[in-house]
């Protein structure tokens, strides 16, 4: 879940041998204001989605076939900032905040992989994209395979990184390793979002490490999670592994 490196370089590699000509259609409505945003270039706007008992947060931008992008921990949209103008080029880029993280709004429940690949299954809908290349890193891979699987006719391409997936080996030995001891934590019941409550920043440069993110990257993602609604979302989605497990070879 650290091998941020490949996973701009996977996005490189997709730009330059996944193109192809397809139909889309603009999102009737935008919103302005986020200065993120203006980081992108021109031709982004943020907007929102409700779907399936939810609000979707997503920034979208570019012209061409449907390239859907899915985040993982401890990250938002803004994880792809750096690769969504180069995918612009050939590409309508959507990148999502996952159901209860960044923008997005939290539920009560609902975050196992194929109900969150059915909030990105009627997102897609909404917007009017007949067929999309969907590319999840981290927990975003484990949404991107539930929805390549329960939705193959609308599913141009899948592009998964950097993640296990649960229910397929070696699942059950990659759980017991020493680097993944967070998995455990995230699923203990109420007591990470106690401990890390305001301490998101120092928990989240953990993972964040090396050249490659800025204090102020930490920062803006520490803000993402800072409401403790949100703080509970991602660590719901750790606590759904054991459902994803059961479920995720049905369609």
């Amino acid at each position: 879940m650290n091998s941020k490196v490949h996973f701009l370089t996977a996005c490189a590699f997709f730009l330059l041998v996944a193109w192809s000509s397809s139909s889309f259609a603009q999102s009737p409505s935008k919103q302005e204001g986020d200065p993120l945003i203006a980081t992108l270039g021109s031709g982004f706007v943020s907007d929102t989605a409700k779907v399936n008992g939810t609000t979707l947060h997503y920034v979208r931008g570019g012209s061409g076939p449907a390239v859907v992008l899915l985040h993982g921990f401890p990250e938002d949209w803004y994880e792809f900032h750096q690769i969504m103008p180069r995918l612009a080029k050939k590409f309508t880029v959507i990148a999502v905040d996952l159901r209860g993280m960044g923008g997005s709004t939290a539920t009560p429940s609902g975050y196992d992989a194929a109900n969150m690949a059915e909030d990105i299954h009627q997102l897609a809908e909404q917007l009017h994209l007949e067929r999309i290349y969907v590319v999840g890193h981290d927990l975003g891979g484990m949404v991107a395979y539930a929805f390549a699987r329960r939705y193959s006719e609308t599913t141009r391409g899948a592009m998964i990184l950097d993640v296990p997936l649960a229910g397929i080996g070696p699942w059950d030995e990659i759980q017991t390793l020493p680097q993944v001891w967070h998995i455990r934590f995230h699923q203990t019941p109420e007591l990470p979002e106690k401990l890390l409550a305001g301490r998101q920043a120092i928990y989240f440069r953990y993972f964040l490490g090396g050249p490659h993110f800025s204090d102020a990257d930490v920062a803006h993602y520490a803000e993402s999670y800072a409401a403790p609604e949100k703080l509970r979302s991602i660590f719901e989605f750790y606590r759904a592994f054991p459902e994803d497990a059961k479920g995720i070879q049905k369609k």
